[in-house]
């Protein structure tokens, strides 16, 4: 075995590694994901990559293993060291250079297995009118927070549902998804694979026919001093105006509930909700316990706060119920034209000569029909209600009836934005089209201002931050291509959920490598790193012009589709 440090190609330097194991210490959160140190090992020749947490994951104790899905190919194999373990042999490592030791582990990746996602459902007197719970059973360790305690969550809100007698208006359905923690081999987006092959796949007709899904992760744990829910943008007010009307809310929650929009791409209501079914979750990523407890084996019942759990049963519950009784999705479009139109920059688009001005008028006008929309669904939603606890089901199912078909161009309009809107940078955070190559150029100015000022170091800094390069600054090419490759150049099946939602690419790993040798160096020529970033720029430029026209068609399109609605 030979230590590596944090595993970047510069750590190999004068190192021989071939067919030896080689440990390094990785932080995957501050850092890099794990899949790029250990194809890395794998293009040095090493038998296989051994990592040490040393940050990030599993700090709740220096004996925690963590495992986290490897996002790279199977024939480049890794293994999980403790800390504790750990600490005794690097020291050795670092004495003698390289150690010989006896690894006994066996690790196989099975291709082309088969997984089930399970579903059930209460009936409802509408067939074709759903109301999905969802939660993943599948899970590292003994998995108690993430996931086995959502499932028990979902069943236990479908159990209090069926003994008290409630009789559904819609129909509720329950599925308990496989695949999320690892369903594809190296693929980007190798996570939620259940949720994404449920609804494009197995039960593409649930497209248009649920009216939310509420998905549920790490439920018996308080994330912080408030709780919160994470749904999308056209739910953001109906949620705000629900957990208003909670009462008995934990004193663990001094701070309430929040409501957060819009939905990330950590668990699976991301893949529900471009496939058109808004979605939600109960907000799990704010407080400590992914850096402490997630994917390691003290995720187990010790960690459990049953107030947590009991007020979710209570909260989600009367959540369903609340969705049960409406005659109309209350998705209010108003909000999403607003965050749309809260990420413009106007003097920057006028610098860049799009068209920014035409993007604020149209998002203008679907800010006030959107709300106009909003407004009638709610009277409407408030009648509805009114007339079933009144026992005036007659009445009540006339106005339903009334509002059917819009509610389908409503969950029309839904599925039309998240296609046209969502876009993911290579953090896989949530960002509208435009916002990440505004981004790029910003820092592809600054990267041009300092070389022509000629401060090498500064313009590296900047490139650091475009797209996917600063793994060009620690890995070799290979690596670099083959994790831009699998994301820029594969069949979209392999890419599910994340197929064509990161866009405007820009390879800048020479430019890096060049700049890398002439920083702190007397060079100040730049000539043809300038001549290249230009070119970039100019490119760029393009593109965010063309992606704020796009959004321009996509928000009009949308429009067009809320008018459709109001004529029905």
């Amino acid at each position: 075995m030979v230590y590596v440090g944090k595993g970047t190609a510069r750590d190999y330097e004068g190192l021989d590694v071939s067919g030896k194991l080689v440990m390094a210490q990785i932080n995957q959160r501050e850092e890099w994901w794990i899949s790029f140190p250990v194809y890395q090992a794998y293009v040095k020749g090493a038998a296989a990559f051994v990592a040490v947490q040393e940050g990030g994951f599993g700090e709740i104790d220096d004996t925690a293993l963590n495992a986290q899905d490897i996002g790279g190919p199977e024939y480049a194999p890794a293994f999980s060291m403790s800390r504790a373990d750990a600490a005794p042999l690097k020291e050795r490592l670092l004495e003698e250079g390289e150690v010989t030791v006896e690894m006994s582990a066996r690790s196989t990746v099975k291709k082309n297995g088969v997984s089930y996602n399970i579903v059930g459902e209460i009936p409802g007197r509408e067939k074709d009118s759903l109301i999905l719970l969802s939660a993943h059973y599948d899970s590292y360790f003994s998995g108690f927070q993430d996931d086995n305690a959502a499932i028990a969550l979902m069943l236990g809100i479908g159990r209090a549902l069926v003994k008290s007698g409630y009789r559904p208006e819609k129909t509720i359905v329950f599925c308990a998804m496989a695949a999320e923690e690892w369903g594809i081999t190296d693929s980007k987006y190798d996570w939620s694979t259940g949720a994404w092959q449920q609804v494009f796949k197995v039960h593409p007709q649930w497209q248009g026919k649920i009216i939310a899904d509420l998905n549920f992760e790490l439920p018996a744990h308080a994330h912080g001093p408030a709780d919160g829910v994470r749904t999308v943008y056209e739910y953001g007010d109906f949620m705000e105006q629900f957990v208003k009307e909670l009462d008995h809310i934990p004193k663990i929650y001094p701070e309430g509930i929040r409501v957060l929009c819009p939905v990330e791409t950590m668990s699976d209501d991301f893949s529900m909700a471009i496939g058109g079914i808004p979605s939600m979750v109960n907000d799990f990523t704010a407080g400590q316990f992914m850096e402490t407890h997630y994917h390691s084996q003290f995720d187990n019942d010790d960690f459990y706060d049953p107030s947590v759990f009991d007020f979710h049963h209570r909260m989600y519950g009367r959540l369903v119920m609340a969705f049960d009784r409406l005659a109309a999705a209350p998705l209010n479009f108003g909000r999403l034209f607003q965050a749309v139109r809260d990420s413009i920059d106007m003097e920057f688009s006028a610098r860049k000569k799009a068209e920014g001005d035409r993007l604020w008028d149209i998002t203008g006008k679907g800010m006030e029909l959107g709300q106009q929309i909003y407004g009638e669904i709610t009277e409407a939603n408030s009648q509805y209600a009114r007339l079933l606890e009144e026992g005036r089901r007659e009445e009540a199912a006339r106005l339903r009836q009334g509002w059917i078909k819009k509610e389908k161009l409503l969950l029309k309009a839904f599925r039309k934005e998240q296609d046209s809107f969502v876009r993911l940078d290579w953090h896989d955070q949530v960002l509208f089209p435009h916002e990440g190559v505004r981004r790029n150029l910003c820092y592809l100015e600054k990267a041009i201002r300092h070389l022509k000022q000629g401060d090498a170091d500064l313009a590296l800094n900047c490139i650091y931050e475009i797209d996917n390069n600063r793994y060009a600054f620690e890995f070799d090419k290979e690596v670099f291509d083959h994790f831009t490759d699998y994301v820029m150049n594969q069949d979209p099946d392999r890419l599910q959920w994340g197929a064509g939602r990161i866009i405007h690419h820009e390879n800048l790993f020479d430019v890096v490598a060049s700049l890398k040798k002439k920083a702190g160096t007397d060079e100040k020529n730049f000539e043809q790193e300038l001549d290249i970033l230009n070119k970039v720029e100019e490119s760029q430029t393009a593109c965010y012009i063309d992606d704020i026209e796009y959004m321009i068609h996509g928000a009009e399109k949308v429009i067009e589709i809320l008018k459709e609605m109001k004529e029905v």
